[in-house]
């Protein structure tokens, strides 16, 4: 299979270079990530403006691989190796995003750019994962990209079509092995949100704040992974009301 990588945590961190030792030996992988750490930017794109782009020799040399750092976001990471750079005679077959550097779970889904780079690969029909590890957990990287490695084909839809799943690595694994639950998106948000501060005259905000879930139901990823099970979530990029769409069309 012809997997191309990204991430948001910038491709020198940890959790990309853990999927590249966990699937290089069975896949063709090709890494397209950001320079830099570029958490929080959703599905930002660079526009009007040159990016930057590189070979990652050290990589490309340790793995046998084609790897690129771009100076962008995550969407523009995957989007500009989608677009510019693969071929139709070699098509990519899987996007994976990630492993980012803490869990993308309920509302944080739409501002990760884990999820951001994931979703290149599915506006463009290619099927795509975002994955992502909670920061105290007891896995490893390592151990989470073997995990994903091995069983990734079982969570595919057996039918062949796009899709765009979300998945997180819970804190320990419930009864010490990978369980996985599909369930919805919960709902979060955080408390004492912003910081104020004053310096040399001028005034800042720090954004940071307390985890507050007010949707954390049994069928939600935030209850998934407090279980110990790794979550699931099926992804679409329509933002559609279709509710309110079908009452406004009764009328």
């Amino acid at each position: 299979m012809r997997i191309l990588l990204s991430n948001d945590d910038g491709i020198q961190a940890e959790g990309i270079r853990a999927l590249v030792r966990a699937l290089h030996r069975d896949h063709e992988v090709i890494v397209s990530a950001p320079m830099r750490q570029q958490s929080g930017m959703s599905n930002a794109l660079t526009i009007g403006n040159p990016i930057e782009v590189a070979r990652d020799e050290e990589l490309e040399r340790a793995y046998g691989i084609e790897a690129w750092a771009v100076g962008g976001t995550p969407a523009d990471s995957a989007k500009i190796y989608i677009e510019a750079f693969m071929t139709k005679e070699k098509p990519v077959d899987l996007v994976i995003s990630g492993i980012n550097h803490g869990a993308n779970l309920a509302t944080d889904i739409i501002y990760s750019g884990t999820v951001g780079a994931a979703m290149e690969g599915y506006f463009h029909d290619i099927p795509a994962f975002a994955l992502s590890l909670d920061v105290a957990s007891e896995l490893t990287y390592d151990a989470a990209a073997e995990i994903f490695a091995r069983d990734f084909r079982k969570l595919m839809p057996g039918e062949k079509k796009t899709f765009l799943y979300n998945v997180n690595f819970p804190l320990f694994l419930k009864d010490g092995v990978p369980q996985y639950v599909f369930g919805r998106q919960g709902k979060r948000d955080y408390l004492n949100a912003f910081t104020r501060e004053e310096r040399d005259g001028k005034i800042y905000y720090t954004m940071a704040g307390e985890i507050y879930d007010s949707d954390k139901g049994n069928a939600t990823d935030i209850y998934a992974i407090e279980q110990g099970y790794v979550s699931v979530t099926p992804l679409v990029a329509d933002l559609t009301d279709y509710v309110e769409l079908d009452r406004r069309l009764e009328k």
